[in-house]
């Protein structure tokens, strides 16, 4: 799902003298038109206009609502690849730098042997309980 960024602009109040153009309205519209072609050369396409409140001081001591009119555009960004992503891109670079014939178990060789034992340790496996005598009872005669 691709991630976008979005650009919030004022949108043109007043439209400019272009040739050709005699309206007020067909002036305007050019305006509006050159604003947005001007974005879309920077990538940014045209989402939509909104209409949003805006408070604003009036005098010293007292605020107004005026209304402002923006525009709305939004371009593609690449999105940075999760860890998933990566994990999965770097195993399989290690898969693929591997020389042939390696894997990743051990041998069944390797598996099998076993370190010597030390002088005086025990043979015995830890979970197995170790059998116990009862201490000697005193006899009395």
């Amino acid at each position: 799902m691709p991630a976008f960024e979005y650009k919030i602009c004022p949108a043109p109040t007043k439209g400019k003298k272009a040739p050709g153009v005699k309206t007020a309205e067909a002036r305007f519209a050019h305006t509006v038109e050159t604003f947005v072609n001007a974005q879309a050369v920077e990538g940014w396409e045209y989402v939509r206009s909104d209409i949003l409140p805006s408070e604003e001081r009036q005098g010293l001591t007292s605020t107004q609502t005026v209304y402002r009119t923006l525009m709305v555009f939004r371009r593609p960004v690449e999105a940075a690849p999760n860890a998933a992503e990566v994990v999965i891109a770097e195993a399989q670079t290690v898969a693929e730098t591997a020389p042939e014939g390696s894997t990743s178990k051990p041998s069944q060789e390797a598996e099998a042997t076993t370190l010597p034992r030390a002088e005086g340790q025990d043979t015995e496996k830890p979970d197995a309980p170790k059998a116990q005598t009862p201490p000697a009872r005193p006899t009395h005669s």
